[in-house]
């Protein structure tokens, strides 16, 4: 049953079938084909995989991003960043990364990030006189942190998944989202000084102290939404609620970018972006359901443990399996579906669940930026109105970069789990 419902699947990808209906199809092609059980289990089983409080949070989050990106906040946080290290050579391409990681703590969405930031900064980076192709390529590669930096919708997802606190994994995202940022910024600046660009990027930067000031409203949100969640105060489904409550009350009534007329366009699009992520959840939990019965994680557990000597080529065997399966498969999918196989595995081994979810979600999120399936491409395509071909050679860097600190997380735990271990243990 397991290779029927596996070769179903990749067969309706290959032939660019939607994910989440590739995943249910071949679902319901094991569970009418190969089981005696009634196809009502497929309702109850999808009923059972969202009536989960913790995933309330994923359109509550997804709803406070549309909002601060309309009401004109991400663009005062691009000041702000802007205002701090713009005034050095290539310090725009740095904004971008600072950017997208400050966006990061409220969006938990790596397409919302881009699209928020990216039509601030990509038309700013071409006219000081940065190539398209790059400009774009950088806001696609930085707009990962999205995922990685909390809340993150992807680690919601495992944290479900996999039965592991979304609180610790939330945490542990500091460490990787502050690493990625340090290191894409420092090859900018480094790219930069060797190509000449970025000569005018100091021009028109607000005053850090007037920069400070805009943003105030834009840089409590993270703090309120955040402090709420560690502090033991709200979970981290209520601290979404906040969240929106929040965004609503800085747009309409403080910076008043956002009136009741715009209002529907923003629900709109969050409840379209949600749908789709529910009815990934709802297709690929019934996947998995059948999975288990299957005993497929315990027998996948085992033979990885016999097959690999030791957690160190385990993970890197885990690292590049997740890396081409990131290329092809939606990230939430693939969580969904591999988080408790693998995440089995990596106890067996043992490896920390929290530090194994943190690595889990910076390996897949590189699946947004690679071909032939990378969401963040082509929205930064679109974004910059330029071809993927274009940004394909500075891609390849920024790819290069994201792959070295993610061999750095996976084989030095304490970058995930240092303030975990200090603030929650």
């Amino acid at each position: 049953m397991t290779g029927a419902m596996l070769s179903a699947m990749l067969v309706l990808f290959a032939v660019s079938v939607p994910v989440a209906v590739a995943i249910g199809i071949a679902a319901l092609l094991g569970l009418w084909g190969f089981t005696s059980l009634p196809l009502i289990v497929s309702a109850q089983q999808v009923f059972i995989a969202l009536d989960r409080f913790p995933l309330a949070a994923i359109p509550f989050f997804i709803l406070a991003g549309n909002i601060m990106d309309v009401g004109g906040l991400s663009r005062r946080l691009v000041e702000l960043a802007r205002s701090f290290v713009g005034g050095i050579q290539g310090g725009l391409a740095a904004t971008c990364v600072l950017t997208c990681m400050i966006f990061a703590a409220i969006s938990g969405s790596s397409v919302a990030t881009t699209f928020a930031v990216g039509s601030v900064l990509i038309p700013a980076l071409v006219r000081y006189g940065y190539p398209v192709g790059f400009a774009a390529a950088l806001q696609a590669t930085a707009a990962e942190l999205g995922v990685v930096i909390p809340p993150s919708i992807p680690m919601i997802l495992y944290g479900v998944a996999t039965q592991t606190s979304i609180p610790e994994l939330f945490i542990a995202g500091f460490g990787p989202g502050i690493l990625i940022s340090g290191a894409l910024s420092a090859t900018v600046l480094i790219w930069c000084r060797i190509r000449g660009w970025g000569l005018r990027d100091g021009e028109g930067r607000l005053r850090r102290r007037h920069a400070i000031a805009q943003a105030f409203w834009a840089l409590l949100m993270p703090v309120i939404v955040l402090g709420g969640i560690y502090g033991g105060v709200t979970t981290p489904t209520e601290a979404s609620v906040i969240a929106v409550a929040y965004a609503l009350f800085v747009a309409m009534a403080i910076h008043r970018e956002i009136g009741f007329k715009d209002l529907y366009p923003i629900f709109k699009k969050s409840v379209v972006s949600s749908s789709v992520i529910m009815f990934i959840i709802a297709t690929a939990s019934l996947f998995s359901y059948l999975l288990n019965r299957q005993g497929v994680p315990d027998a996948a557990a085992a033979w990885l443990v016999q097959t690999f000597d030791g957690p160190a080529l385990f993970m890197l065997a885990v690292n590049g399996f997740l890396f081409i399966v990131g290329m092809f498969i939606e990230t939430n999918a693939s969580i969904i579906v591999l988080g408790p196989i693998l995440g089995e595995a990596a106890q067996r081994f043992g490896i920390d669940t929290v530090h194994f979810g943190t690595v889990m979600v910076v390996n897949l999120a590189l699946g947004m930026i690679t071909p032939p399936f990378g969401v963040n491409l082509f929205a930064a395509a679109q974004v910059a109105n330029c071809s993927i071909d274009k940004m394909m050679r500075p891609l390849l860097v920024f790819i290069a970069v994201i792959v070295a600190c993610l061999m750095v997380i996976a084989y030095i735990p304490a970058i995930s789990l240092f303030l975990r271990d200090a603030l929650m243990r």
